[in-house]
Order: structure tokens, then C-alpha cells, then sequence
């Protein structure tokens, strides 16, 4: 195994990162290749030399001393890498990868629209700040350092507003300042509820979490660490920010923000769930009705939509919720599935998004009631949307399935083994993923199907550049739904070692 594999997959697109800024002048859009090398470097990385480890039941770990050795109990940070985080990193950088090739020519149309006319340097700016999203979201999810943890979301959060405020639509510097805004406030929370923590057991450790249960604090801390990522994640009451702030940035970076906000889901299982697990059942039923609430009034307003980009924005909302509630109802199996809808819905959201873009790109419309007939034009990209809609929907044998059974067998072991309150719940969270089925089969009839309005006789298929990162995780979604094992064994194994005190079977 080579040195620093860890540190490497975070350096990894950083280096990347500012490469293509120094170079996007002479290759314009094709620096787009650049970024996919950083991207798929940091992931066959740790494919090769640790997916046999961490598959195995083992982990990859690595510590640094951050300052003085006096203080090394405070001041060390690490990376750890185990059947919790490595799937999720894995699958993220694939992600991102499809979006460092999908951009190129998406990016080239909207810096043409905003700019007029061909500015290579906005390609460096706009990679540039990916390529350090994908560093921090890699850094928050093998963070073993709560200090440590905030950094990396705070570098997420600046390339982030960025790229909305140079590339976004309507009125894109207001919904840059709403996100960074709402998104600090969640970010203050949780560093509240980091502070608390080191009052309560002198570190910053996230595995010495585990002794702040016996102080009287326990309750408090759990408290603000769940709103502070609640808020980011837009659940009910807390989610003014997060529709407009996904379906108004540039469409090719729009999966990326429902990476963003849904990667909360690994951190209050990683923070709460396994860091202070005894305290945090104590919030399980109220959050699973919160969940619950989120995913009835979310889907419903999604359903209400015509624009394409509002419609999977809005969905993003709705299905962070399926995650929550899998993790709130502690659960082996609820929680390794609410993890791994997680997974599955940012592969299947980033499918969506991107034919969002395609839409866009090639009728310029994003009104859904404007379109219509259009599978006969465009048959590759209404077949990925239908793909894509199979994946939210949980259909066989896509991985979304995989992921939806596996968590609502756990949280119904819950309801049948707790109270009646639980089984009710679990009853309504089934309940509602209805909607989830009406908003992503509806929009097809709508936009693919019909009369095609004589506007749109010459709207053409997209090019290869925007239709086959689309495809490569449309593979990745079935070969997941067909042999979950790549990603399920390693949560369900992970849960089992670590989450002992978890109620519920994985038979």
C-alpha cells in the first residue's frame, strides 16, 4: 500500500484543481479532461489498494500531528477510511467524475450565455472550485477530527458559492448569498456542538464521542450537532434555502449540490449514530416524524412543479428525508440503508439533473408544460430519464431498490419490535415514497411523450460528452442493483462490528 493513500485522495484533486487553472487558457473546455484525471487518480487509488481491506472487514487509517506534540491528543487529525466511508468516497468521486466530463460542453454554452463568447479562463474557475468540492466532501467523509471535519466543510462551502455566483441563472449572486448564508448558520450550529463536546471530553476525536454520553451536556451536544446538519440538508422548517439554491446553479454542478447537502446523512451516522449512539435514540421517534413530515411536503410540492431543474431540487428535500429516516430508526438495517439510499440517490439525482441540463442545452427550455414529444428527437436522453426515474423509484434492478428495501426492513423491525407509534410512522414513511414515483414517471409523459410543439422540429440529440457519463453510472446503478454486495456488505458489515447496541436483525 503506498504512503499517505488517504492524505493522497485529498490532495490528489487539489492539485488537480489548480493544474487546471493554470492551463485552462491554452485548453479551454478540454480541461475538463485534466479534472477527470485528478478525480479518477484520488479514486482508483483507493480502489486498488484498499477496497480488499476495507471489504474484508478491515479500515485504512492515518494520523498526523497537526502542532505541537504536547498537544497531540488535541491537535492530531486523520484520515479513516472502513465500511462506512469508503463506499460512500468511492461512489462520490465517481460522481464527480461524470460531472468533470458532462460539463465540458454544458459549461461551454453557459459561459458563452453569460459571457458572450469564449472565455477559457472560466473553465479554470470553474473546475478550479469542483475539483475543491470534491477535496472537501472526500475530507468530511474520512475526517476523524471534528475541528478537522468543519474545515473541510468550510471548504466545501466557499468553492461552492463561487460557482453559483459566476455560473448560476436567475438572479445567481442572491441565491449565492442565501446558500452560503443558511449554510453557515448550519455550520455555527455544529461548531457549537463541537465545543460542547471538547468541554465534555477534551478532545476533538470523534471516537472519543463515546464519553461525552455520561455528561450532562450529552444531550445538548447530540442537539446541536443533528440541527446544525439538518439545516443543511434542508428538512422540513429548515429548507428555505435548499430548492432555489439546487435549481439555480449552472445544471452540469446541480448533482454535486445534492452531494452537498445530502452528505449529512454519513455524518450523523458516523458523529451521532455510532459516536453517541445512547443518547441519540433518545431523538429517534421525533425524527422520524420530522422525516416523515419532510418527505410528505416536500414530494408533494415536487409534484406541483414544471420546471425541470425545481422539480429535481425539490426531490432532493423529499429523498434526504428517506436517508433520515433510516438512520432515526435505529435500526442494523435501517441505518445501513439509509446510508446506502444515500448512495444510490446520488447516482440516480445526478441522472436527473443532467438531462435537466440536456433539455436545457439543446431546446432551452426548462418549463416541462413548453415540451413534449421529444423521445422521438432525443431517444437516448428520455430513455436515461426514465432510467433515472426507475433509480428514485426504487425499481428493480436498479440500486435504488436495493437500498429502499434494505431500509425499510429495518425501520419496520423497528415498528414491529417498539411501540405502535414506530409502526405508524414506519406505515407513513412507506406511504410516501408514492410521490416519489408521481414526480419522476409524471415529467416523462409530459416532455417525452405527446405532440412535439413545431418550435422544437429541430432539437437534436446531445453529444456523446454529455450522454456517456450519464450511461457510465446508469451501469454502475445496475450492477449495484444487481450484486449490492459492493456496497450494502460493507455497511451492513460495518454496522453489525460497530453498532452492537443497534435493535433489529440483518437476516
Amino acid at each position: 500500500m503506498p504512503p499517505y493513500l488517504l492524505l493522497q485522495s485529498v490532495i490528489v484533486p487539489i492539485v488537480a484543481g489548480g493544474l487546471c487553472y493554470l492551463v485552462a487558457g491554452k485548453l479551454g473546455r478540454k480541461v475538463g479532461w485534466v479534472a477527470l484525471a485528478g478525480l479518477a487518480a484520488a479514486m482508483l487509488l483507493l480502489l486498488v489498494y484498499g477496497a480488499s481491506d476495507v471489504y474484508s472487514g478491515g479500515s485504512i487509517a492515518e494520523s498526523y500531528v497537526w502542532a505541537g506534540a504536547a498537544q497531540a491528543n488535541i491537535l492530531t487529525f486523520g484520515f479513516l477510511a472502513d465500511g462506512l466511508s469508503f463506499p460512500i468516497v468511492i461512489v462520490m468521486d465517481l460522481v464527480l467524475a461524470a460531472t468533470a466530463v458532462y460539463s465540458m460542453p454544458y459549461m461551454e454554452k453557459r459561459i458563452q450565455a453569460i459571457y458572450g463568447g469564449d472565455r477559457p479562463s472560466r473553465f479554470g474557475m470553474y473546475y478550479l472550485n469542483l475539483l475543491l468540492v470534491a477535496a472537501g466532501l472526500t475530507g468530511i467523509v474520512l475526517s476523524t477530527n471534528l475541528i478537522e471535519l468543519y474545515l473541510f466543510l468550510e471548504l466545501v462551502l466557499v468553492p461552492t458559492f463561487v460557482i453559483i455566483s459566476l455560473f448560476g441563472y436567475t438572479k445567481k449572486e442572491r441565491v449565492a448569498t442565501i446558500y452560503i448564508i443558511w449554510n453557515q448558520l448550519g455550520a455555527f450550529i455544529f461548531l457549537a456542538g463541537i465545543a460542547l463536546a471538547y468541554s465534555a471530553t477534551g478532545s476533538f476525536m470523534i471516537s472519543s464521542l463515546y464519553a461525552a454520553q455520561t455528561s450532562s451536556l450529552a444531550y445538548w451536544i447530540v442537539g446541536l450537532i443533528l440541527v446544525g446538519w439538518l439545516v443543511k440538508m434542508g428538512i422540513f422548517g429548515l429548507h428555505m434555502w435548499l430548492p432555489i439554491t439546487e435549481a439555480e446553479p449552472p445544471t452540469s454542478f446541480a448533482p454535486t449540490m445534492a452531494v452537498v447537502s445530502g452528505v449529512g446523512t454519513y455524518v450523523i451516522a458516523r458523529v451521532l449514530l455510532f459516536g453517541m449512539p445512547s443518547t441519540f435514540q433518545s431523538f429517534s421517534l421525533p425524527l422520524m416524524a420530522w422525516a416523515v413530515v419532510t418527505m410528505f411536503y416536500a414530494g408533494a410540492v415536487t409534484v406541483a412543479q414544471s420546471d425541470v431543474k425545481y422539480i429535481f431540487a425539490w426531490s432532493t428535500m423529499s429523498q434526504n428525508a428517506y436517508s433520515i429516516l433510516g438512520l432515526a430508526s435505529f435500526s442494523l438495517l435501517g441505518v445501513a440503508g439509509g446510508v446506502f439510499y444515500f448512495v444510490s440517490h446520488i447516482i440516480g439525482k445526478f441522472v436527473m439533473f443532467a438531462v435537466a441540463g440536456i433539455l436545457l442545452t439543446q431546446t432551452g427550455l426548462r418549463d416541462s408544460k413548453e415540451m413534449g414529444g421529444l423521445a422521438a428527437k432525443m431517444p437516448l436522453t428520455a430513455s436515461l430519464f426514465v432510467i433515472g426515474a426507475l433509480i428514485l423509484s426504487a425499481v428493480p434492478p436498479t440500486s435504488g431498490f436495493q437500498a429502499e428495501w434494505v431500509m425499510f426492513a429495518g425501520i419496520f423491525t423497528q415498528g414491529a419490535t417498539g411501540s405502535g407509534t414506530y409502526m405508524a410512522v414506519a406505515i407513513l414513511g412507506l406511504v410516501a415514497t408514492l410521490f416519489t414515483v408521481a414526480y419522476t414517471f409524471w415529467p416523462i409523459k409530459k416532455i417525452f411523450f405527446g405532440s412535439l410543439p413545431a418550435s422544437l422540429e429541430g432539437v437534436k440529440e446531445a453529444p456523446l460528452t454529455m450522454t456517456v457519463p450519464l450511461l457510465a453510472l446508469v451501469i454502475a446503478s445496475f450492477v449495484i442493483g444487481i450484486y449490492p454486495d459492493f456496497v450494502s456488505k460493507f455497511l451492513i458489515d460495518f454496522a453489525n462490528t460497530s453498532g452492537h447496541f443497534l435493535g433489529g436483525g440483518t437476516g
